[in-house]
């Protein structure tokens, strides 16, 4: 395609014990953006909170640091591990970088903004870092963009934030997303109503990795239950029935009867959508407190987004969803890139002011050239501005 330029070419390092890093080294899990793939990225989030906005998601902007006592109170424990800390010269006291932005809108949404009306319709996008990555992800820089809906307890709420998130990442061109929900707080219930069995620790790992031979070894009492939990997962339909089916403790029942409520919502709002249920996983966040929900690209494993029901500062009902740009810009096709343009020097301001207005990103010559063709493809340009024309280069 005239124009796309090539990715750059991975340096190859030489170092000895005693030699300095070379410059372009960076941590593990760090990396840089380049063209074109910044731009995408930067294209991809504006997409995404142009689509939140419209569904009345109004921005924030949550600082990047924040005091270790406010970022890591409430939800924000649940990161703590992940947080980088640093001390404040100013203050003298301790602060985190964020490693998540959902418990910084929960410490907005309470404080600066406690007298709004709700129910409360927030988004943000931004950066996070990560003390470590794990082998699936092992990045540590991470970049989000999220809704918020706080202040409304209900499947309308929940299936509210499912929908816009799906209609964002189709926006973006996720095509056939799957949308797979849980219910966290569903094991650790069930597993209070008994004795504690014998080895928490293998049942907890069997039930992580749905290996029904380990749980009917460590299940005790509890085990026909959790195999029959485990059995339900799949297909919404059918994991709402088998769900209904089973024989639940009081203690559980009112999580089932959440998840199914929430299904039948989401159908209603966005009946195209792929929905599965996995009423045993557990996984994400600690401070989920009802119906989670991942993101995923029909064909694809990579998560592209995650979120659920939570309490915003320990008090007020929550629910969000945090998508992934970076890994989204992985999954989606490229978008076509403005066509670049070589404006010879000393071509008039207007000239290339006009050439804009066509979509064209204007190359300005600094110098006069003797071969305009040859510098514009040297410069990656699929035209030339010649005579108040772009003319491609292939025709030249």
């Amino acid at each position: 395609m005239l124009g796309e330029r090539r990715p750059s070419q991975p340096i190859a390092f030489s170092m000895t014990d005693d030699s300095p890093p070379h410059k372009a080294l960076l941590p593990a899990g760090f990396s840089d953006i380049l063209p074109p793939d910044a731009e995408i990225e930067a294209r991809l989030v504006e997409t995404l909170m142009a689509q939140f906005a419209s569904h009345g998601y109004e921005r924030v902007k949550p600082p990047l640091v924040e005091f270790e006592t406010s970022l890591l109170a409430g939800s924000g424990e649940a990161v703590a591990e992940q947080t980088f800390r640093l001390m404040d010269p100013e203050s003298q006291r301790m602060m985190g970088v964020r490693a998540d932005t959902t418990p910084q809108i929960a410490r907005i949404a309470s404080t600066r903004l406690a007298a709004v009306p709700r129910p409360l319709r927030l988004a943000y996008a931004g950066q996070c870092l990560l003390v470590r990555g794990n082998q699936l992800a092992p990045e540590r820089q991470v970049a989000q963009a999220g809704i918020e809906l706080i202040g409304a307890d209900s499947p309308a709420a929940d299936a509210e934030a499912i929908a816009v998130a799906a209609e964002a990442l189709a926006r973006v061109g996720v095509a056939d997303v799957s949308v797979d929900l849980t219910m966290p707080p569903l094991i650790p219930a069930l597993l209070e109503t008994v004795e504690p069995v014998a080895d928490s620790a293998s049942l907890t790992h069997a039930l992580d990795r749905k290996d029904a031979g380990a749980i009917a070894r460590h299940g005790g009492a509890l085990a026909e239950l959790l195999q029959g939990l485990l059995q339900a997962a799949g297909t919404a339909s059918g994991a709402i029935e088998h769900l209904a089916a089973l024989d639940l403790p009081d203690a559980i029942r009112p999580f089932a009867e959440r998840l199914a409520a929430t299904v039948d919502t989401v159908r209603r709002v966005a009946p195209d959508l792929q929905l599965t249920v996995d009423p045993v996983e557990f996984r994400g966040y600690r401070y989920h407190t009802g119906v989670a929900v991942s993101f995923f690209a029909a064909g694809r494993r990579a998560e592209l987004g995650r979120g659920g029901r939570y309490l915003c500062d320990g008090e007020e009902p929550a629910t969000g969803i945090t998508l992934y740009p970076d890994t989204i810009r992985a999954v989606v096709a490229r978008p076509p890139l403005r066509q670049r343009l070589y404006v010879p020097a000393g071509t008039p301001g207007a000239e290339s002011a006009e050439a804009r207005s066509f979509g064209f990103a204007t190359i300005a010559g600094l110098a006069p050239v003797a071969d305009e063709g040859a510098e514009a493809r040297r410069l990656s340009c699929s035209h030339l501005w010649r005579r108040g024309v772009a003319v491609p280069l292939d025709e030249l």
